[in-house]
């Protein structure tokens, strides 16, 4: 597994590292509707390594499989960070056939600078070495954490599951599907718990649990698509957070690394975070 990376306590520095200070930034664009839930992983067949149309004159011609299956497998658009040359957990391709560089067609101000292009369709390309590199700094962040002082949660339906599969991986707690209000702040409440930091799969979704994390003054890590604000979150992991996939990735990374920062043998594979559709 790879180094961790060191936090600053810069609150104005461009990475948020330090889950100490909140983020801030000025001029945010107001952020948009939440759109419908639709799994990302399939809005771009070619990104997500579809196989390209075999001609039809060679139909049938199944005289060299080999050569068929070079003209007929994946293609990737591997423009997705400034350094192809950078240092990533998994190889960009497993980053790129899960999607998790898809972005949506909205952005903010907030994310511009985890944006690595728009393409020709309008969606925008999150740098895939950002992500890689906050997955570290939130693992390394996490891994100082009483494992059951952990709170992930998940409104999303894509979420779910992997949010889960990660709690149970790290030890911490998770809350999925809407997200019972007071659950942070009103003791009086029987599922009321204390953490000491929160994870959410998208604070569009997960907009309670973030609002009540702040007002009893924890840390918030977020996974942030393109179209998110993040006034509110301390520490940013750029990725599409509305793929299965995507997540899925994501959080199977974050689990590993963390477990790998507290001396422990990360054993879980990407299927054991892979919902069955």
């Amino acid at each position: 597994m790879s180094n961790s990376e060191n936090t600053t306590d810069d609150p104005d520095a461009d990475a948020e590292t330090d889950a100490a200070a909140p983020e801030t930034e000025t001029e945010a664009q107001t952020e948009p509707a939440e759109p419908a839930e639709t799994d990302v992983d399939t809005v771009d067949a070619a990104d997500a390594g579809a196989a390209e149309p075999v001609d039809a004159a060679g139909a049938g011609d199944a005289d060299d499989p080999e050569e068929e299956e070079e003209e007929t497998g994946p293609r990737f658009d591997e423009n997705v960070m400034p350094d192809d040359e950078a240092d990533l957990l998994i190889p960009v391709e497993d980053y790129l056939s899960a999607g998790v560089h898809i972005g949506t067609q909205q952005k903010t101000k907030d994310m511009e600078r985890f944006i690595h292009r728009v393409r020709d369709d309008g969606l925008y390309v999150l740098d895939v070495s950002q992500t890689d590199g906050r997955i570290r700094t939130a693992a390394n962040f996490l891994a100082g954490y009483d494992p059951e002082q952990v709170l992930v949660t998940s409104s999303r339906q894509y979420g779910r599951f992997p949010a889960e599969k990660f709690a149970d991986a790290i030890g911490a707690r998770a809350r999925t599907g809407r997200f019972i209000p007071g659950t942070l702040t009103n003791p009086q409440y029987e599922g009321y718990i204390e953490p000491d930091v929160l994870v959410v799969t998208d604070p569009i979704g997960d907009a309670q649990a973030v609002k009540e994390a702040i007002t009893v003054g924890i840390p918030v890590i977020a996974m942030c698509d393109s179209n998110n604000q993040v006034s509110n979150v301390d520490l940013v992991v750029p990725t599409n957070n509305k793929g299965r996939r995507a997540l899925s990735v994501v959080y199977w990374l974050l689990a590993n690394e963390t477990l790998d920062r507290r001396g422990a043998e990360p054993t879980y594979a990407l299927e054991d975070f892979e919902a069955d559709i």
